[in-house]
């Protein structure tokens, strides 16, 4: 069928609809609040199910993958927009900092080489096979489009599939498993609070904010109405970094037509460069962040509701077998780091940020933070606090293998990626013991500061923007 504008007023209104009723079925649905399950997923699995893949009955178009990739270009060149660049040490957040850059590092190079080693031998997978767990677990819905992407653009036509399954497959374990873990940690006294998604708060159960009072703006118009509608403006913005990494990516393909460079990577680029301009023009004050990063979140929601859409499920069917065995590695692997790094990492208080981190390290940070309410609903363990001192010397290794990972692959560099990824992220980890980055090596300072904070009459509680791939 010839593609048209017409047909991507198709596909745009029928994935619109599918977010609607997903919404629904989160406000309306109690199991489906209980495992807090986002519309987006509930969207994606019933275009996978009604549409061409499955029964047949909602006619989108063969070009849903594609969305996913330019939508996941748009994140990324909305993303250094919306970022905080500034000089804040990671002094207080050290502990955090080993745990989340070694568990996020050694993922992806344990996955790749467990690939390598008894998976392509097995079962004669491709050798970027073990990469679609960190990809779909750590990485997120966004990862698994851009690398996924990247992947398909160099003939690996299965990877795109691969990718949203594990990132779907990923999403149920962090909730189910979660919430599993946080009624031990209560029923074991490692946690006061109740490990039950009944006691979380309305709004985060529904997905709905009912009281007028507490819907928090979504951004601050920095361009008057009569000239440009601020939201016009900052979706032109992306746009512009959008279209023009998409020039660059024609250009360099034209003077070096063996050279692939994945579309987000230089939409990352283009907006780095962007900001740059604005920040020597004296513009930057007029891109609101918070604007940015609500475009930024709408794209994500309709790349993940595209991405499940479009898994082929003939393509996992033939990889049924190696994924699942894939899947259950990584369940291993996220459940040691769970329960035995995060105590040795954190000392006694340990269970709350290792609950967070079992969210993150199998789904998204927006996921960590619902499980991470279960059983600290009034954030007293300050475990935000220390992810967001924590993110600004993280998320440079985030970026760059999301970046670095796919390129190295196609490249040929499979096995000295994973040993040199495994060996970095194990190194971490030692490095923290050695140099004494961990809770057990501060529970003195700990100890006062909770007692100073006790004096002050207790803690508040902050928040933290999501990861920009999930």
């Amino acid at each position: 069928m010839e593609y048209t504008p017409y047909t991507l007023l198709v596909d745009i209104g029928l994935i619109s609809a599918l977010l609607l009723i997903g919404k629904l079925i989160r406000a309306y649905t109690r199991p489906v609040q209980s495992l807090l399950i986002p519309s987006s997923i509930t969207a994606g699995i019933l275009g996978l199910i009604f549409g061409p893949a499955v029964l047949g009955w909602l006619p989108f178009s063969d070009q849903l993958g594609t969305y996913s990739t330019i939508l996941i270009a748009v994140v990324f060149g909305a993303m250094p927009y919306s970022m905080e660049f500034s000089g804040r040490v990671l002094k207080g957040a050290r502990a955090m900092w080993s745990f989340s850059t070694g568990m996020y590092v050694l993922q992806w190079g344990a996955a790749v080489l467990f690939g390598l080693i008894v998976l392509s031998f097995l079962f004669d997978t491709p050798d970027w096979f073990g990469l679609m767990l960190p990809v779909g677990w750590v990485g997120g819905f966004g990862t698994a489009a851009a690398i996924g992407g990247s992947l398909e653009d160099s003939g690996q036509e299965a990877a795109m599939t691969l990718g949203f399954t594990s990132a779907t497959i990923g999403t149920l374990v962090a909730i189910i498993g979660g919430i599993i873990m946080a009624k031990w940690g209560a029923k074991t006294g490692r946690t006061a609070q109740i490990g039950d998604t009944s006691e979380l708060p309305e709004e985060l159960r529904t997905g709905l904010i009912s009281i007028i009072g507490q819907r928090p703006a979504i951004g601050h118009a920095t361009s008057s109405p009569s000239s440009l509608e601020p939201l016009a403006l900052h979706v032109a913005v992306v746009g512009m970094t959008t279209i023009g990494a998409y020039g660059l990516q024609q250009g360099v393909a034209a003077l070096f037509p063996e050279v692939s460079i994945p579309l987000f990577a230089l939409a990352f680029v283009v907006g780095m460069a962007g900001r740059g301009i604005l920040e020597i023009t004296n513009g930057k004050k007029y891109v609101d962040q918070d604007t940015v990063s609500a475009v930024s979140g709408s794209a994500t929601d309709f790349l993940v509701a595209f991405g499940v859409a479009s898994i082929v499920p003939a393509i996992v069917a033939d990889y049924a077998i190696p994924l699942i065995i894939l899947m259950v590695f990584g369940f291993v692997y996220c459940f040691i780091i769970f329960r035995f790094v995060s105590p040795a990492m954190f000392g006694e208080q340990w269970i709350e940020r290792g609950i967070f981190g079992w969210g993150w390290s199998t789904a998204s940070v927006a996921t960590a933070i619902a499980l991470l309410k279960i059983v600290d609903p009034k954030m007293k363990s300050k475990t935000l606090e220390e992810f967001g001192v924590a993110y600004v010397g993280y998320s440079p290794f985030e970026i760059g293998m999301t970046i670095a990972a796919p390129l190295l692959i196609i490249a040929g560099f499979t096995w000295p990626y994973a040993i040199v990824v495994t060996l970095g992220g194990i190194a971490v980890f030692v490095l923290a013991f050695i140099l004494g980055w961990t809770k057990n090596g501060d529970e003195d300072d700990e100890g006062e500061e909770a007692e100073a904070e006790e004096s002050a009459g207790g803690s508040h509680a902050s928040g933290l923007p999501d990861k920009p791939t999930g």
